[in-house]
C-alpha cells in the first residue's frame, strides 16, 4: 500500500519539490545565521549554480533510469527537476547580476566579452528560460506534440554548454574536481541515450514511452 501510494504522479512531484528546496533553504538559513564565508556573494553564486547543474543532469537521469529498471512512473520527474534546475539556474544569474555586478550593463556586457565562460553560462541560461517557458501544457498544445519535442531537445545543448560554463571558471583556479565529474555524468547519459537511439528495435519503444516527458 506505502509502496503504491509513493509511486503516484502527486506524491513523486511533492517529494521533489521538498527535496529540491532544500538546498536553497539551507542557503537561506546560512545567510540569516552570517554564515556564508568571507565572501557571502561568491559563495550564494557557486552553489545555486552547482545546484542548478546537479538538478538538471538528475532531470536528465530521468529517461535513462527508466529504461534500465522499468519504472514508468518516475516520468513526471523529468519535467519537475528541470524546471528546479532552471529556478536555481535564474538564481545564479540574478545574484551575479544584482548582488555581484549590481547591475551594472557596462560591467555586464563587458564581461560577456572578456569572459568566454560567461558567455557560455548566458547561452546556457537563454535555451533553459525557453524550455521553462515552453513546458506548460497549454505551449504543448500551441507548439503541437511535434515542434514541441523538437523545442525541448534544446536540453541537450543547454545542459554541456552549463557544464562547459562551470569547468571553463573553474580551469583557472584549478580546481576541476567537481566540473569533471558533472562531465563525466554527462558524458554517461548522453553516451546511454545515443546508444538506445542507435538500436532501433529496442530503443524506438522505450523512447517512444518516455518522449512524453521531453
Amino acid at each position: 500500500m506505502v509502496l503504491s501510494t509513493w509511486r503516484q504522479p502527486q506524491v513523486l512531484r511533492r517529494m521533489a519539490w521538498v527535496l529540491a528546496s532544500l538546498p536553497l533553504v539551507g542557503l537561506v538559513a546560512k545567510a540569516l545565521a552570517i554564515e556564508l564565508g568571507a565572501n557571502p556573494v561568491e559563495t550564494l553564486e557557486h552553489e545555486t549554480g552547482s545546484w542548478a547543474l546537479i538538478l538538471l543532469l538528475c532531470s536528465l537521469a530521468v529517461t535513462p533510469v527508466r529504461h534500465l529498471t522499468g519504472w514508468g512512473f518516475i516520468a513526471p520527474l523529468r519535467r519537475t527537476l528541470g524546471l528546479f534546475g532552471f529556478a536555481y539556474a535564474a538564481l545564479h544569474v540574478l545574484i551575479y547580476a544584482v548582488l555581484d555586478r549590481s547591475l551594472l550593463w557596462s560591467e555586464l556586457l563587458a564581461d560577456l566579452v572578456k569572459r568566454p565562460y560567461v558567455m557560455l553560462g548566458m547561452a546556457a541560461f537563454v535555451l533553459l528560460l525557453v524550455l521553462a517557458c515552453t513546458s506548460t501544457k497549454t505551449m504543448v498544445k500551441r507548439l503541437g506534440a511535434g515542434r514541441w519535442k523538437a523545442v525541448h531537445r534544446a536540453v541537450y545543448l543547454a545542459v554541456p554548454l552549463a557544464v562547459l560554463h562551470f569547468t571553463w571558471l573553474k580551469l583557472d583556479k584549478n580546481l576541476l574536481a567537481r566540473p569533471l565529474g558533472y562531465a563525466a555524468v554527462l558524458g554517461v547519459l548522453l553516451g546511454l541515450r545515443l546508444w538506445w537511439l542507435k538500436r532501433p528495435a529496442r530503443g524506438a519503444a522505450g523512447l517512444q514511452s518516455s518522449r512524453a516527458g521531453e
